[in-house]
């Protein structure tokens, strides 16, 4: 296709968990076209973002197709602001999604407020600065949605409900299972009784309770998180959960709350982060995306186009 550029990212040791979530971020567009964007803002003192908008716009602008990039630049920031990420060892993908997503609002956020304190923005007194909320920035309004945590009270019918934003949803995984399940399981009724009671505001005491949790607000990117690596108790450890996962190409969420805005939204998969091997601190990680209607296959600097076909992708789970 015509300005679409493939490039392996070289791994700086054990850094495909970084390689394979920056693939898939590169090729999810709206967040692609922030990112550049704010590349051709006046420059900036250097943080992650503006490493990551070097990287991707070094990607973008290449003369060739399909080659190699270091992302060095971004490697050697991501290690210094963030211990846990600094050493050889193998990190957890979703882990790292979390912390660049935040980090990028976080931001964006600071720069915000900068400006405000500067005058630059209308509405900038700082008086009331402290006291409101921050703005959310083009992070929430890609991959932010809500979810309300419903408790209806057994003994007076009493339902509350408390809401609480994500960036990403952590859905537990069984045996044999597909996302739709999944998901279904994700809002899954739980009796509060016994020692976890709940306190009904109404009846003034505590009484047995249904919780459930529903999708009120549907992001525009939906990142799901499959939570394969499990604490054991008996072992004093995490193990992998291997087990094979169905996903399909497009995705409708039907646990939305009565409230929820676009509850018919329908999802395109556009890419897929594997972790290949047995357990969380070992093993490799690969991106699977979509782009143009190709399928590709990103593993650390190899590109593979034409060999992923739909028939491969349930495999890789």
């Amino acid at each position: 296709p015509v300005n679409e550029h493939y490039f392996g990212l070289v791994n700086f040791g054990n850094t495909c968990y970084c390689n394979s979530v920056l693939q898939a971020l590169y090729f999810c567009r709206p967040f692609r076209d922030k990112v550049l964007a704010y590349k051709s803002q006046p420059r900036k003192k250097e943080n992650l973002l503006t490493c990551l908008a070097d990287l991707f716009h070094s990607i973008a602008t290449q003369k060739k197709k399909v080659g190699v990039i270091p992302p060095k630049k971004f490697i050697t920031r991501l290690r210094k602001e963030n211990e846990l990420f600094d050493n050889y060892m193998q990190q957890d993908a979703h882990e790292f999604l979390n912390y660049l997503l935040n980090t990028i609002a976080d931001i964006l956020q600071e720069e915000r407020k900068q400006e405000k304190q500067n005058g630059r923005l209308p509405n900038g007194s700082i008086d009331n600065e402290n006291n409101s909320p921050p703005d959310p920035t083009w992070v929430h309004e890609i991959f932010q949605g809500t979810l309300t945590n419903e408790t209806r009270c057994l003994t007076c019918e009493t339902i509350s409900s408390k809401d609480e934003d994500f960036l990403d949803l952590s859905v537990d995984v069984e045996q044999n299972t597909s996302i739709t399940h999944c998901l279904r399981g994700f809002s899954n009724t739980e009796t509060l009784c016994s020692e976890y009671k709940y306190y009904c505001e109404e009846c003034r005491s505590k009484q047995e309770a249904h919780k459930r949790m529903k999708v009120k607000k549907l992001p525009m990117i939906l990142a799901l998180h499959l939570k394969r690596f499990k604490y054991m108790d008996q072992l004093h450890r995490y193990t992998k959960l291997s087990y094979r996962v169905v996903f399909p190409l497009e995705l409708r969420l039907f646990n939305t709350s009565g409230d929820a805005t676009n509850p018919d939204r329908m999802y395109d998969l556009v890419a897929v982060v594997v972790h290949c091997g047995s357990g969380p601190n070992r093993g490799h990680y690969i991106a699977i995306v979509k782009s143009h209607d190709f399928w590709l296959l990103f593993d650390d600097d190899i590109v593979e186009v034409s060999v992923v076909t739909l028939a491969f992708l349930p495999q890789h789970h």
